[in-house]
């Protein structure tokens, strides 16, 4: 199991809601690097968990960014807001309970949300999110 830790070394479970779960699936499937969850349930008021990944160039974060919103989207889930999309060098997707954001390796360096929402705790990405209904993975 892929276990991310929280601050203190310990691993936090994760509870994610099925939204999430599908998120963390879609960016996997199109290996996303440097995948992450972080929980802001108890440090934010405006969102639950930000879903952080990066891809290695333009074409791969908007692929990253794509297999989301598709995959979200065959559930009925779409996003409040998408910014940085044209650019790709940081696409934002806003679905209010939870933010993703797929950096180019360049600006997630440079904008470090690890590490400006420190006290966020790093929950464990689950082995596997459940498939979108009816649909088979795309590799």
């Amino acid at each position: 199991m892929n276990t991310a830790e929280t601050r203190t070394g310990e691993p936090k479970r994760s509870g994610f809601p099925a939204a999430v779960q599908l998120a963390v699936q879609a960016a996997r499937d199109k290996k996303a690097l440097d995948l992450l969850v972080l929980d802001l349930r108890s440090v934010a008021g405006f969102t639950d968990f930000f879903v952080i990944c990066s891809g290695k160039n333009v074409r791969q974060v908007q692929a990253i960014a794509d297999a989301i919103e598709d995959g979200l989207r065959q559930e009925q889930v779409k996003p409040a807001h998408v910014e940085g999309f044209e650019r790709a060098e940081w696409v934002l997707l806003d679905y209010f309970d939870f933010v993703v954001h797929v950096f180019s390796s360049e600006r997630r360096e440079f904008y470090a949300l690890e590490r400006l929402w420190g006290s966020a705790e790093r929950a464990a990405l689950p082995d596997e999110a459940p498939r979108p209904r009816g649909h088979a993975a795309r590799e």
